[in-house]
């Protein structure tokens, strides 16, 4: 079965690659291969034709945020005055500069962006408010909402 996104064709097995390097991409080709069903060249070649397709974004560490020293997680959800195209485009530009950004949704519906921040302390959180969000005319309002518990953080994406 052959699937198709984006003018890129992914057969099972390009899906099942997928899957297992969203566990561990530092698998070698040759247990990759055992798994799936393939040759450790055969796997190398479909991992660079997703690299070079931009099905594989990046390959990054993911870090136990509780090993290292304390951070505060913060949840932001911003409204915008009614902006253009341009207002949206600067403002999500803005947010992919901005190193304690983690993640930054632009929605439909009651409000325009969720946010989610990482940052030392409430001191830190709140420079960055004054910075990011009191200063722009075009924003109407956002809410902020502390995390208490980290439940789960994954960036893996289903493909059943």
């Amino acid at each position: 079965m052959k699937i198709c996104a984006m003018n890129i064709n992914f057969d099972k097995l390009d899906l099942k690659i997928l899957q297992q390097l969203q566990i561990n991409c530092r698998q070698s080709t040759e247990h990759l291969g055992a798994i799936v069903g393939l040759s450790a060249t055969a796997c190398q070649r479909r991992i660079k034709k997703l690299r070079d397709s931009g099905v594989i974004h990046s390959e990054v560490a993911i870090l136990n945020a509780a090993t290292l020293q304390s951070r505060l997680t913060v949840l932001v959800e911003i409204k915008f005055n009614k902006g253009g195209t341009v207002v949206i485009e600067e403002f999500k530009a803005l947010m992919r500069d901005c190193p304690a950004v983690q993640q930054c949704y632009y929605l439909a519906g009651e409000v325009d962006f969720s946010v989610i921040i990482s940052v030392a302390n409430i001191q830190q959180y709140e420079l960055l408010t004054r910075s990011l969000f009191l200063n722009n005319p075009n924003i109407v309002k956002f809410s902020s909402r502390i995390s208490m518990d980290n439940v789960k953080t994954s960036l893996a994406i289903p493909l059943d």
